[in-house]
């Protein structure tokens, strides 16, 4: 069974600090193309998030992670080739399988995988989504969600500890030793490749909508000229057909 796609989707990276509003960023574009309520088989707009491809702990690395004592804010925390795989595969039209992650137990839930059918629109959001150059430069579009640092720990802190049952010592100190040195040095220098940057995040529903109708305008154009091609090759083959049959045998 072939599982391509006969057009190469339009990828869109979305990079930002740790609870900047990148996922809430993508949900709005998926809404807004009304993509949200469709079957996951059927959607045109998918979304692929960084954390999926978190490396398989050690048992001494996970000690550290339950303790909030390991870096997961470090480009060295990502299984970077799975990364490349996957979106190399996306762009070929290919299904594919995401890992499934829980940020409880620190680790992918084993046998578990979420599938990327082929579509039209694939977002890749995460706080390193520009960091590597080679997963960069497979973007069409690149967005950078720019939001207040205070809001950002806010938000964080809510989540870790009523979503991921940790506790506020436990949080704060991950985001002191870990996560806010690493945004400086990872992720903030990223945002200069940004095509778009998105101040305020999912709150700027302005910038949001512009996006979303820069994304309709691009596919109009992309589908306009793949039926143009499509045509094309008819006529081509038309003509192949013609100029065969009238040769002398």
């Amino acid at each position: 069974m072939d599982n391509s796609h006969s057009k190469t989707p339009f990828l869109i990276g979305v990079a930002g600090g740790t609870a900047s509003g990148k996922s809430t960023v993508c949900q709005k574009i998926m809404e807004q193309l009304g993509q949200a309520d469709v079957s996951v088989s059927l959607r045109k707009v998918v979304t692929i998030a960084q954390d999926s491809f978190y490396k398989q702990l050690s048992p001494d690395e996970s000690k550290k992670a339950a303790k909030g004592q390991y870096d997961f804010d470090h480009p060295n925390a990502l299984d970077i080739d799975l990364v490349v795989q996957t979106l190399q595969d996306v762009l070929e039209g290919r299904k594919t399988e995401v890992p499934v992650y829980d940020y409880i137990s620190n680790s992918r839930i084993e046998g578990q995988f979420v599938t990327v059918y082929p579509a039209d629109v694939v977002l890749f959001e995460g706080i390193l989504a520009f960091y590597f150059p080679q997963v960069r430069d497979m973007f069409h579009m690149k967005l950078f969600v720019d939001t207040d640092p205070d809001t950002r720990l806010a938000r964080r802190v809510v989540r870790d500890v009523q979503e991921r049952g940790r506790d506020l010592d436990t949080v704060l100190n991950q985001y002191m030793k870990f996560v806010k040195p690493a945004f400086e040095e990872f992720c903030l220098p990223t945002k200069k490749f940004a095509d778009v940057i998105i101040p305020r995040g999912a709150d700027n529903t302005v910038a949001i909508s512009l996006i979303v109708q820069h994304i309709k305008d691009l596919l109009t154009t992309r589908n306009l000229s793949h039926e143009i091609d499509i045509q094309q090759e008819k006529f081509s083959s038309k003509k192949n057909v013609k100029e065969l049959l009238s040769r002398p045998h």
